[in-house]
């Protein structure tokens, strides 16, 4: 603290406190920068890694998107990432963030965010996918902009449940229920993808709406991504299994307290536009069986 000795006593408490919290903030900084956790995989240079590490943007144009993917592969765990998602008149193009594993039976937790036309709000389309199959689609309106700021979405997962967060929110809940029959994401390790693309043919007003490409290049915007998670590796590694670490991570056993079930009553009583648990049109021979065992779905 030598830059503190030739002030006013008031003045140097005031430095000092600045020195400090700006020292912190560089040292979590350090600590986070996105390029030590994931590797830009496709999109000709449309992804890039800005600021030493501390930024990553894709952008979309009328030739391609861009994606990224985690470097390790996680077994349970909770993941985030503030993003800052495609500004103006974003009809037609999709950012994704989401777990996944390979193979035709994979393993997928998804968020993705569905373009608008300027001033119409984004739709954020969430869905879950155990051994190849999905279709367990919920929709949400989001209650700000993620347009003007950095958010934060999380996925929690665990033995029991997934959890959908935004801003340490929950929004939705998916149930273990391999007891009943209901297949669970359990035993494939996943990696951490995102992408941005063109949609156009489905992802705005359904289709309707079409890609403008004169305000291309589109871009979204990342940071701070976090994975309190057990990191994977293949037999015959010891790491391979997971179940032996999870009793030290707060995750492991996660649920909804009564101030979660307050707040995920809350965003869903007012901002899910689409559950797929309520689509009798959908399912006339009768509801998915999660769907009549579950809140929150």
């Amino acid at each position: 603290m030598s830059g503190c000795k030739l002030v006013s006593a008031e003045t140097k408490v005031v430095l000092c406190v600045l020195v400090m919290i700006s020292s912190l903030m560089a040292a979590a900084s350090a600590g986070n920068l996105i390029n030590k956790e994931v590797d830009i995989t496709w999109g000709d240079n449309r992804g890039k890694i800005l600021g030493g590490g501390q930024l990553l943007t894709l952008s979309l144009d009328k030739y391609s998107g861009s994606g990224f993917q985690s470097k390790q592969q996680y077994l349970f765990g909770r993941v985030d990432m503030q993003i800052k998602l495609v500004a103006g008149d974003s009809a037609g193009t999709v950012t994704t963030y989401y777990l996944s594993s390979q193979g035709p039976e994979h393993d997928e937790i998804d968020f993705e965010f569905l373009g608008n036309s300027s001033g119409n709000p984004y739709t954020l389309h969430t869905n879950v996918y155990s051994q190849g199959k999905g279709h367990r689609e919920v929709q949400f309106r989001l209650w700000f902009d993620p347009t003007k700021n950095f958010h934060t979405y999380s996925i929690l997962w665990n033995q029991n449940r997934i959890i959908f967060l935004v801003d340490n929110i929950p929004i939705r809940v998916y149930n273990n229920l391999e007891s009943h029959g209901v297949a669970f994401p359990s035993n494939q390790p996943m990696r951490i993808y995102s992408s941005l693309w063109n949609a156009d043919d489905w992802a705005t007003r359904g289709g309707l709406v079409k890609t403008d490409w004169t305000q291309a290049p589109f871009t979204a915007s990342y940071r701070n991504f976090k994975a309190d998670a057990c990191i994977w590796s293949p037999p015959p590694s010891s790491s391979s299994s997971c179940s032996s670490k999870l009793q030290d991570k707060s995750w492991s056993n996660q649920g909804l307290d009564a101030s979660g079930r307050n707040r995920i009553r809350w965003v869903q009583s007012k901002y899910m536009v689409y559950n797929y648990c309520t689509d009798l049109k959908r399912f006339p021979q009768g509801l998915p069986l999660e769907c009549r065992r579950s809140r929150f779905l």
